[in-house]
C-alpha cells in the first residue's frame, strides 16, 4: 500500500525502474538518431515491380548531330547547298545558311534493318539490341548549359536535383561500401556539378565524382585508398570525429550538408576495401580489355570509363554517369563537322558496343538500363561552310537493356530533320521512362521543399510504353 510519507529508501526503491526507463529512452533516442543517419542510403522498396536495377548513362557532351548518326535524311543530299523549304526555328543559337548533306553514308544493320551511319559501325552491329528514339525534344534550350541541365535535372533554369540523385533518393543504394551514384570524368562546363548534384534533396544523394574532363582517366583512381595496416586506429579516430560531428550537428538543425560529410567519412572508410577491387583491371581477361578497346588508341580512355561503369553497376552502384565531355572531348561541331564527329566517334564507338556485349555476356543485360544521350542535336543547315549549329527541336538518343525493346526506332522527324513529326519525347518523358524501368512512379517520387512537392518530371512527363518489353 502506498505510504503517504515514504522514507527516502522507499521512494528510491519505488522509482528505480522509472529512472532506468528514462535512461533507456535517452540511449534509444541516440541510437535511433545514429540508425537514421546510417539508413539514409539504405535500400528502399520501389513503387512498381522494377525491370532494371541500375542505370549507365553515357553522356555525349556538346551535341551529336542526329542527321549524321542515327536519323538518315536522303533529302539533305538532294537539297544540299539550297535554302531550306521549311521555316527555320524561331529560337536558334546562331544564324545558319543553306542545307548541308551528311558526309557519311547510312546502311541497315541486323535483322531489324535499323539504319546507322558510318560513324558508328560497332554500335550498328548492336542494332537489334537498341531502341533509337528519333523524336527527342529539349524545349527551346539552344545553349549548352540550360540544355545539359534540362537533360540531367529536368530544368534548364532553376537548380534542381539530378536524375541520379532522384534515383538514389527513391531507391537507396544496394552496396553500402560504394557510392550509390557515381559520375566518371564529368566536365566543369555547362551545368558543371549541378548535372550530378542533389540541390534541395539531402546532400548524401549527390553523385560522387571520379576524375574530371580536364585530365585523362586512368584505372588507378583509388590507388591512395589502399587498406591501411592501422585500420583499427583509423576506426577509433573516425569514431571520435563522428561523435564530435554529431554533437555539433545538434546545434545546426540537422544540416544535410553536415550529414552528407559524416556519411562521406564513413563511406570512404568502407570503400578502402571494395573500391580498389572495382577498378582493378588485372581481374579482367585480355579478351575483355580488347572488347572495350583498352590499351589501343584512340579507344583506351573511354574504354576504361565504360569498363569501370560496368564493374560499378555490377557491384551495386545504382546510377553511373559516364561523360565524354569538355574540354578535351566534345561534339560541338560549329565548324569542321567531319573532323570533329569522326574523331569523337572513333573514341567511343567500340567501347560503347563493348559495354553492350559485355553486359549480355555477364548476364547483366536485363538488370542494367543503358542510356546514350546528348543535350541536343545539330542543324540540318550549315553554320559557315562545314559546321552545324545547336538544335534542341529534334534530335536522337537511344536506350538498351533493362526491359527496353531492341531493334526498333521510335518517333520521326521531317525529311530534313528540323522538327518532330510523330511521337515526340521530351526530357520529362525520358526521365519518367527511366524511373519507371527501375520501379519508380514519377508522379509519386516527390520531395517537399519551399512549400510544394517537387519531382524530377515537374508537372508533366509520360512513360513511353511503346518502347518497353
Amino acid at each position: 500500500m502506498w505510504n503517504r510519507h515514504p522514507s527516502r529508501r522507499q521512494l528510491l526503491q519505488q522509482i528505480a525502474c522509472g529512472i532506468g526507463h528514462t535512461a533507456f529512452l535517452g540511449l534509444a533516442a541516440v541510437e535511433a538518431s545514429a540508425e537514421q543517419a546510417r539508413s539514409v542510403l539504405a535500400p528502399k522498396l520501389p513503387h512498381l515491380p522494377p525491370r532494371a536495377k541500375s542505370v549507365i548513362f553515357l553522356f555525349m557532351h556538346g551535341g551529336v548531330s542526329h542527321v549524321d548518326s542515327f536519323d538518315p535524311k536522303p533529302k539533305l543530299a538532294e537539297w544540299n547547298g539550297r535554302p531550306s523549304p521549311l521555316p527555320k526555328p524561331q529560337f536558334e543559337f546562331a544564324d545558319t545558311g543553306n542545307l548541308l548533306q551528311s558526309p557519311w553514308k547510312f546502311r541497315p544493320y541486323g535483322e531489324s534493318g535499323l539504319e546507322v551511319s558510318e560513324l558508328f559501325p560497332e554500335i550498328g552491329k548492336c542494332a537489334d539490341d537498341i531502341c533509337v528514339i528519333r523524336s527527342m525534344q529539349n524545349g527551346n534550350q539552344v545553349s549548352h548549359g540550360p540544355a545539359a541541365l534540362a537533360l540531367h535535372t529536368g530544368d534548364g533554369v532553376f537548380t534542381r536535383p539530378s536524375m541520379g540523385a532522384w534515383l538514389l533518393y527513391g531507391l537507396g543504394s544496394e552496396n553500402q561500401n560504394l557510392p550509390g551514384f557515381v559520375t566518371l570524368s564529368p566536365s566543369s562546363y555547362h551545368g558543371g556539378s549541378q548535372n550530378y548534384g542533389s540541390a534541395f534533396l539531402p546532400a548524401a544523394y549527390q553523385g560522387t565524382r571520379i576524375g574530371d574532363g580536364n585530365t585523362p582517366f586512368r584505372e588507378a583512381v583509388f590507388s591512395d585508398l589502399g587498406v591501411s595496416d592501422q585500420s583499427e586506429l583509423q576506426r577509433q579516430q573516425l569514431d571520435l570525429l563522428q561523435r564530435l560531428n554529431r554533437q555539433y550537428q545538434r546545434t545546426r538543425n540537422d544540416d544535410s550538408r553536415l550529414e552528407a560529410r559524416i556519411q562521406a567519412y564513413e563511406l570512404t572508410f568502407r570503400m578502402q576495401m571494395e573500391a580498389p577491387l572495382v577498378t582493378d583491371f588485372s581481374q579482367e581477361s585480355r579478351t575483355t580489355r580488347s572488347l572495350y578497346g583498352i590499351d589501343d588508341d584512340p579507344t583506351d580512355e573511354f574504354g576504361r570509363l565504360c569498363l569501370v561503369a560496368r564493374r560499378l553497376s555490377e557491384a551495386g552502384v545504382r546510377f553511373v554517369h559516364v561523360n565524354h565531355s569538355y574540354p578535351r572531348n566534345y561534339w560541338d561541331a560549329h565548324s569542321g563537322l567531319k573532323k570533329n564527329h569522326t574523331t569523337n566517334a572513333k573514341k567511343v564507338d567500340k567501347p560503347v558496343a563493348g559495354l553492350l556485349r559485355d553486359l549480355q555476356q555477364r548476364g547483366l543485360w536485363d538488370d542494367t538500363l543503358v542510356v546514350w544521350g546528348t543535350e541536343f542535336g545539330r542543324t540540318p543547315a550549315a553554320q559557315g561552310t562545314d559546321g552545324r549549329d545547336h538544335h534542341p527541336h529534334a534530335f536522337t538518343m537511344w536506350m538498351a537493356g533493362g526491359g527496353i525493346q531492341g531493334g526498333m526506332t521510335y518517333g520521326t522527324t521531317d525529311e530534313f530533320g528540323y522538327y518532330v513529326t510523330s511521337n515526340q519525347v521530351t526530357m520529362h518523358d525520358l526521365h519518367a521512362t527511366i524511373l519507371h524501368q527501375l520501379g519508380l512512379d514519377h508522379t509519386k517520387l516527390t520531395y517537399r521543399y519551399a512549400g510544394r512537392d517537387f519531382r524530377l518530371t515537374d508537372v508533366s512527363g509520360r512513360v513511353v510504353k511503346d518502347i518497353l518489353i
